[in-house]
């Protein structure tokens, strides 16, 4: 492993920063310096007196601009170079904010003092703001001026209220695969009322860089960038406003358009050839027919069923130093990570509201069909049609059950869970409070602890359809799915179709348990997530190509 002292001197520290903000470690620092340092450090205690220091000096633009500015600055380079967790670069952003609210009042407006101004909204029918308001805390506290107009934003809405607050830049985020639809119908339309001439920047998990720089930019008569991050936003925000070209890698044969919405006609048609899926040996007997509800849990067995490495590196974005070995970071995650997630556990105990609907069905296959029927077995009451792989085994999710015509009901079962709107709520408090940091460390805890409580139900349907006495005996046997079935989200490669969260609704009723349907089929409260639950032992996780 090649030494780098700087990592080193992290890994020794970062565990104590945040309570290290004694008066001793500014002494010998010129005011400059000391404001800097609680910018870097992520340190509130006495930055009001350090910022009466400065006052006798500067004016207050001046110390924004010339002084908190520059401390934001060293932050980006940090978190850049990978000597710096998004936990802390946002714990930056709130000592930003709070000397900025400070420093405020103290100022007249001048016209044209901002770097630039954005209008930042996640686009129609998606409900996922996490990444969007990253953008906001990151861009705001660099010197920009963000106008957040919130989630589920219609591209008529969205260009009003950028010509209403004079914006130089549109922002578009989204989450959901056909999100990235919405965002190309609303560059087309963008073109047809001629306001091309308005910067355009995506952001989102369903986007590719290749998407937007290739097929999108064709498309899009103005400017359309692609940023993965809030940082990399930062430095678009900066190129656009100083006019400068931006570079773009060279990506070799440009990759012509196609389907991003994931409903390729193609894959839905059945040709008669399946799968190689053979029939299960044995159906479990029906627990029950229909759907139940149950709302009483004890949080703390819910929480041990949290991914860690989804919650601390997916969730919290801590990420390995460069140089770290993964032993290092495992031990540097327990002295980061851990305190955090035990006090999360402790704080949102009163706040997170596990709640499940799930229910049986007898069904049968029939080619890419899954039909449910009646509890006569013989009446159809609907059916999903799924995707079919086009090469390789063709699987298709239909094929894990009995075929229509055969002698023996096949059973299927539904579940859908959420850990309630309270936990959103408190979310978005954190967020307009300032408190950036609790405001990551919440949302995060809240969407996994809804994944925990879908996994933990899962591993009851399993024994309620008896099999679940094969469990792997710890949780790591869990996470690597070594069971017997699946559970399939709607949206996801093996049923993309999101529209069958309809379906699902009109099975388990999960109104009463106040879960509810977005106009884009999407889960309200967005810490809710649904599954197909199969009892197939060869059912597994497959994409569809």
């Amino acid at each position: 492993m090649t030494y780098d002292p700087l990592i080193e001197l992290m890994s020794r520290f970062e565990g104590v920063r945040i309570s290290n903000d004694s008066e001793d470690a500014f002494a010998a620092l010129s005011v400059e310096d000391r404001l800097k340092k609680h910018i870097v450090d992520g340190i509130k205690k006495n930055l009001d007196s350090h910022i009466q220091d400065a006052l006798k000096t500067y004016e207050p633009l001046a110390i924004i601009n010339e002084i908190l500015l520059d401390g934001m600055k060293t932050v980006g380079e940090l978190f850049g170079a990978g000597k710096m967790q998004l936990p802390f670069v946002l714990q930056s952003a709130e000592v930003m904010k709070a000397a900025v609210s400070q420093l405020e009042p103290l100022m007249e407006k001048v016209e044209g003092s901002e770097k630039g101004s954005i209008l930042l909204a996640t686009v129609a029918g998606d409900v996922h703001d996490i990444g969007k308001n990253l953008v906001d805390i990151i861009l705001s506290n660099n010197g920009y001026r963000v106008v957040n107009i919130g989630i589920k934003q219609p591209i008529n809405n969205i260009l009003d209220q950028c010509s209403a607050n004079q914006c130089q830049v549109i922002g578009m985020s989204g989450l959901l695969v056909k999100s990235t639809v919405i965002m190309k119908d609303n560059l087309l339309e963008m073109n047809e009322r001629g306001l091309a001439k308005i910067p355009v920047i995506l952001g989102g998990a369903a986007l590719t860089r290749g998407y937007v720089e290739d097929d999108l930019r064709d498309l899009y008569e103005g400017q359309v960038h692609y940023a993965q991050d809030a940082f990399e936003g930062l430095r678009l925000m900066e190129q656009i406003g100083t006019g400068e070209p931006i570079t773009i890698e060279p990506r070799g044969e440009r990759v012509k358009s196609h389907r991003t919405d994931g409903l390729d006609p193609e894959l839905y048609i059945f040709d008669g050839t399946k799968s190689d899926v053979e029939p299960a040996e044995i159906i479990p007997a029906l627990p029950f027919y229909g759907s139940r509800t149950r709302e009483k849990f004890d949080i703390f067995e819910i929480y041990k069923y949290i991914n860690l490495t989804a919650l601390w590196r997916g969730q919290w974005q801590f990420k390995r130093p460069d140089g770290m070995d993964n032993p290092g970071f495992n031990d540097y995650l327990e002295q980061e990570a851990r305190p955090v997630f035990e006090r999360m556990q402790r704080e949102l105990a009163n706040i997170l509201s596990p709640r499940v609907a799930w229910g049986y069905f007898w069904a049968q296959g029939d080619g890419n069909d899954l039909i449910i029927f009646e509890e006569d077995q013989k009446t159809e009451r609907l059916r999903f049609t799924f995707p079919r792989q086009r090469e390789g085994r063709r699987q298709c999710l239909a094929d894990f059950f009995r075929p229509i015509g055969s002698q023996e009901m096949d059973v299927v079962g539904f579940s859908i869970v959420t850990v309630g709107s309270e936990v959103a709520q408190l979310e978005r408090a954190m967020f307009e409070k300032g408190d950036f940091q609790d405001y990551l460390f919440t949302h995060g805890m809240g969407v996994e602890s809804a994944e925990a409580l879908a996994e933990y139900w899962h591993k009851l349907m399993r024994s309620e359809l008896g099999f679940g006495h094969a469990d792997p005996p710890d949780i790591k046997g869990l996470f690597g799915v070594k069971y017997q079935g699946a559970r399939y989200s709607f949206g996801y490669p093996a049923c993309p179709n999101i529209e069958d969260q309809a379906k699902l609704f009109e099975l388990l009723e999960p109104n009463r348990i106040g879960i509810e349907l977005s106009e884009e089929f999407m889960l309200v409260p967005e810490q809710s997530t649904s599954a197909i639950v199969i009892h197939h032992p060869a059912a597994k996780y497959f994409n569809i190509r």
